[in-house]
């Protein structure tokens, strides 16, 4: 990656894999919930200045860079260690700022900017070695009734056990990134229409639907749920520019990055049950492009709402 900036979700491929980045597992292939597990479970450093300081691990990945959902997963956790128990995540915006390393831990700082009656406000600072790596704050409310109402979730969508998974659309590949896209991640990932892994099949169109879920149960904490959905939402989430474009993860000279990340929590749900995030890129310029996405539950609640944009660039013909 040319840009300074930590690789996206799917951009485990974003420009075409080395095999010589990063390479070995260090810890062999464990159970990859396991490892989200523990990549959320922080360490709480014991010391008091003005800040609350934790520490975690770094996933390892197959290109070297850590994921941008994991680093924005652990950021919240780290918010909702300071944070009231009354009081649930919903909204966090993030803007990723230097890329990180995947064989280092990262250092958590979290300011608690503000407790009122109702909200608390927390802002998470991200550091390998001293530099930040991101810098993200995060909103909390005691659970409130008001008005209601959401965009249903669109009809006439396949089911998700009729969709193929990552592992079997990458079936016979034999590359390091794509053994990792399709058994290695803590989501089972399954692309109404075609993925875009290594081609782009059908129309050219900025939106697509991709049904997920945690590959394996998680523990029952909402929180550790709400953390894992952010972790899951930096997944594909700029694949509609990609879409709109022809371009797979793997186009020659493709380069792709998280900038920022937004989100707002609307409903709680499991994410080891079966999610439908719907995504739609409403425009692309100057070598960026946002995508929005809206994850739904299966029964048609509307879980959460997310907007990226990402550093898009190609080469130039």
């Amino acid at each position: 990656m040319t840009d300074s900036r930590i690789v996206p979700a799917s951009a485990e491929g974003a420009s075409a894999p080395r095999r010589d980045a990063n390479p070995g597992r260090p810890d062999g292939a464990p159970d990859p919930v396991a490892g989200l597990l523990a990549a959320l479970d922080l360490t709480d450093t014991g010391a008091r200045t003005s800040e609350d300081i934790y520490t975690g691990p770094s996933q390892w990945m197959p290109q070297g860079r850590v994921f941008g959902g994991q680093v924005l997963a652990q950021s919240l956790v780290a918010a909702m260690r300071t944070t009231p128990a009354e009081r649930f995540v919903h909204s966090l915006h993030g803007y990723f700022l230097r890329p990180g390393d995947a064989l280092l831990p990262i250092t958590f700082s979290v300011d608690r900017i503000h407790d009122g009656r109702s909200f608390s406000t927390r802002r998470t600072q991200a550091y390998q070695e001293g530099a930040p790596i991101l810098s993200m704050i995060a909103s909390f409310q005691v659970v409130d009734e008001g008005l209601e109402h959401q965009i249903d979730m669109p009809a006439d969508l396949p089911d998700p056990e009729s969709v193929p998974s990552a592992a079997e659309a990458l079936a016979g590949v034999d590359h390091p990134v794509a053994r990792f896209w399709a058994t290695e991640r803590p989501f089972d990932m399954r692309h109404i229409s075609s993925p875009v892994f290594l081609t782009v099949n059908g129309a050219h169109v900025a939106h697509q639907a991709v049904w997920l879920k945690a590959v394996s149960k998680l523990p029952d904490d909402p929180n550790l749920h709400r953390a894992a959905l952010a972790y899951a939402s930096d997944y594909s989430i700029l694949e509609p520019i990609f879409r709109r474009h022809g371009l797979a993860w793997v186009t020659p000279g493709l380069k792709a990055a998280s900038l920022d990340h937004a989100m707002w929590f609307h409903r709680y749900g499991r994410v080891d049950e079966w999610m439908l995030y719907v995504q739609e890129s409403p425009n692309a310029i100057g070598g960026r492009g946002l995508s929005l996405g809206r994850i739904y539950d299966r029964a048609g609640r509307l879980l959460a709402s997310v907007a990226q944009e990402g550093m898009v660039r190609v080469p130039r013909p």
